[in-house]
């Protein structure tokens, strides 16, 4: 009997197993909290010009980072405009006119005191320079450029040297509506020899308005005293057409348009110093003049590297087009300041409208390399 009811009490025993709890989600949370210093944190990139790639872009893969990226859209349109469009040469090139524009209104409307023109060609060296430096600097690239792209960044400062110091001669010498006729013969030239030095094919709407670049000028007789002047003015636009064809053959061979406008405003700045310093009579600027002097050495800073990577991305002949949108600009602001609508202006400014909307409306030509 005992025996029987011992079997029949283990045959009713049930076996109780404790097991670990299972973290609960708040559990694991905090676990994760406490070894989240350990894990690698991935930040989403911070994107300005300074890290966009300098060569030919790719408009769709550029754009979608920028809208992947937490910008503002200012900084949105800047980046679209250098390097995340398929016509951001063209607008660097239409951008560069338009600063340059700026100045000659600035210099003609808000001159504080007359200054030497070679003593603020220095000024404005040199914030060039400094300007480029920093930039350099800022986006990490070397400041002398690239062992195999020296020669050419070289001889785009020579080149672009002779073209600066034949206009200041030609200013010097000539009526200013001729010497900056002169000085916009430098796109058509620039076509040409980018026809001859880059092989670049030349059609009829990249000329657009190139040969009525001065049209509506006020053209004084010239004088036989002059004529040497003009020589030289034309020479500096040869010199100038060159600088434009190893400006864009430079920036492509370096990757960075801003090398073209370093080396150049390191062989000008002690050039134009030496220069001011023999040839004319230095002026101690006033505090109003100085700043105006900054201001403009930005502009110019800007309206230089605009150009440069317009030349960089898109053919010479179609950047050299968009050029006389500052002709067409300073002739409608006249037109605007003084109130009389002179026939030959209106003709020459619509000339220019007109070829340079159908550049922007042909638009780049398809990369063939």
């Amino acid at each position: 009997m005992a025996s029987d009811m011992n079997n029949s009490e283990a045959d009713h025993l049930v076996e109780l197993i404790v097991r670990d709890e299972s973290p609960s989600i708040p559990d694991v949370v905090s676990i994760l909290e406490e070894d989240a210093p350990l894990l690698t944190q991935i930040e989403k990139p911070k994107i300005n010009i300074f890290t966009i790639s300098y060569p030919r872009r790719k408009p769709l893969d550029q754009v979608k980072k920028i809208h992947d990226s937490e910008v503002s859209s200012l900084t949105q349109s800047i980046i679209w405009i250098w390097g995340g469009s398929r016509y951001s040469g063209l607008l660097c090139a239409s951008l560069s006119s338009i600063f340059y524009f700026t100045m000659e209104i600035l210099m003609g409307f808000f001159s504080a005191q007359p200054i030497p023109i070679l003593e603020m060609t220095f000024t404005r060296c040199t914030i060039i320079t400094l300007l480029s430096y920093l930039w350099l600097r800022r986006s990490e690239q070397p400041i002398f450029g690239l062992t195999h792209v020296r020669k050419l960044l070289i001889s785009r400062a020579l080149a672009g040297l002779l073209s600066m110091m034949s206009f200041i001669y030609s200013i010097q010498r000539l009526p200013s509506s001729q010497a900056v006729v002169i000085s916009f013969t430098t796109p058509l030239l620039a076509s040409v020899v980018a026809r001859i030095i880059l092989q670049e094919k030349l059609k009829i709407s990249d000329f657009g308005g190139l040969t009525n670049a001065g049209k509506g000028s006020i053209k004084p007789p010239l004088r036989s005293h002059h004529a040497y002047a003009v020589l030289i003015g034309f020479a500096g636009s040869i010199a100038g057409g060159i600088s434009h064809c190893l400006i864009r053959a430079s920036a492509k061979a370096s990757d960075q348009p801003v090398a073209t406008v370093l080396s150049f405003g390191m062989l000008a700045c002690p050039v134009t110093a030496m220069c001011a310093m023999f040839f004319e009579d230095l002026v101690m600027p006033s505090l109003y003049s100085i700043f105006m002097m900054l201001v403009l050495g930005l502009l110019a800073f800007l309206a230089e590297v605009c150009w440069a990577r317009g030349l960089q991305l898109e053919k010479t002949s179609k950047v050299a087009n968009l050029r006389y949108i500052e002709a067409s600009l300073v002739q409608l602001w006249h037109i605007g300041v003084l109130g009389v609508a002179p026939f030959g202006p209106i003709v020459g400014v619509l000339i220019i409208l007109i070829s340079t909307c159908w550049t922007l409306y042909v638009g780049p030509d398809r990369e063939t390399e």
